[in-house]
């Protein structure tokens, strides 16, 4: 059971992949999102990995949250966020019980783009 403080939760949704080593830098952004966040967080996907957004949602449900915002790991909006994400949600709130809202995809976010500017741009310079 989570604190009254701590009822709001992190879900980080990303595609999913067959290839298990896909997770780690999602696990590694997870790792890095709880030691600031004071709620819950945890790694949903899309296809092929679990946990599955409802399930997720289910397990924050069962730890006492109460509310929890969805946190695209994408790059841009593309049909998986304009039209798979949506119901997606809406079934993992029904089913769970919890308030769920959306964000818009991180790959939005002017920080993230400049981060991968200045990544791609030390990649650049290194050769």
């Amino acid at each position: 059971m989570v604190s009254a403080a701590a009822a709001s939760g992190l879900i980080l949704f990303a595609h999913g992949a067959r290839d298990p080593r896909w997770r780690e830098p999602f696990e590694r952004v997870r790792e890095e999102a709880a030691a600031r966040h004071a709620g819950p967080v945890v790694l949903a996907f899309l296809e092929l990995m679990s946990p599955t957004l409802h399930e997720a949602a289910h397990d924050l449900a069962a730890a006492g949250v109460t509310r929890a915002t969805v946190v695209p790991l994408f790059l841009g909006v593309g049909r998986h966020l304009r039209e798979d994400l949506p119901g997606l949600v809406a079934e993992a709130r029904d089913a769970s019980g919890l308030e769920l809202r959306v964000v818009p995809a991180a790959g939005e976010d002017a920080e993230v783009v400049s981060a991968l500017a200045a990544c791609a741009v030390r990649a650049g310079t290194a050769v």
